[in-house]
């Protein structure tokens, strides 16, 4: 389980997150949505250790990593998925997810993780990770590699930039499959996408840094596609109460 306390962030005088408090269970696939601005990437970079709270306190399975790096955290069992992938030249797209997964790999397990994101294997596993990759290439490489990792809390921030409509689609599909298949793990997502909504077991709206609304996607869903307008604070329990 993942758990942050009280977590706050400024930078250039401008307060960010604002005592956050979040709890995400093991086995569950999170959705934390928001208006551009409202600090979802900010909260993201957080947990995988890209940038360090001004207070609060994180923890993951009780442990505290409040001050770890993102190194430290990768160790511990948590993958983050980029906005803007990372190119890693001299290395193959097969090596990036055999490396991932920790273990030489059989080429059917790595044909079938490239498929998965709507790759044809032949035509990727030797191509190396250069600039001939388009973005949204690198994208779908990435949450290969990431399936291909089983971490015990995996991180997708905007998972849906610069990928096709074909390839979203199939990207639903892949979460899905991580979410039921790699057992006692967590997914966290950032996206405005609504059948990411769909998918997820709860839904955390952030607004202007603080945390909206949080609850279970029957109940929380509604009340997002209702808004037209600034939303109020709503927190629902576990039972669909406010």
């Amino acid at each position: 389980m993942l758990e942050l306390k009280d977590i706050s962030f400024a930078r250039d005088n401008k307060q960010i997150l604002n005592h956050i408090d979040l709890k995400i269970d093991n086995s569950k696939l999170v959705c934390i949505t928001g208006p551009n601005g409202s600090g979802k990437s900010t909260l993201a970079k957080i947990i995988m250790g890209i940038l360090t709270p001004d207070s609060g306190t994180i923890l993951l399975d009780g442990q505290d990593i409040t001050h770890k790096n993102i190194t430290e955290r990768a160790k511990l069992g948590i993958g983050f998925a980029f906005q803007q992938p990372v190119r890693f030249k001299g290395l193959t797209v097969k090596d990036l997810i055999e490396i991932s997964a920790g273990n030489s790999l059989k080429l059917a397990e790595a044909c079938d993780y490239l498929s998965d994101v709507g790759l044809c294997a032949k035509d990727y596993l030797n191509r190396e990770i250069s600039n001939s990759l388009s973005g949204g290439e690198l994208k779908r490489i990435e949450i290969a590699m990431l399936a291909a990792k089983k971490s015990k809390l995996t991180v997708f921030d905007e998972p849906e930039a610069g990928i096709d409509l074909w390839s979203f689609n199939s990207l639903i599909s892949v979460f899905e499959k991580m979410h039921t298949e790699i057992q006692n793990s967590s997914i966290v997502i950032i996206s405005h996408q609504e059948k990411i909504l769909n998918i997820s077991d709860e839904i955390i709206l952030l607004a202007d840094g603080e945390i909206t609304a949080s609850g279970q996607k029957e109940d929380v869903l509604p009340l997002l596609l209702k808004q037209t307008t600034r939303p109020c604070k709503v927190m629902l329990d576990k039972g669909g109460n406010k």
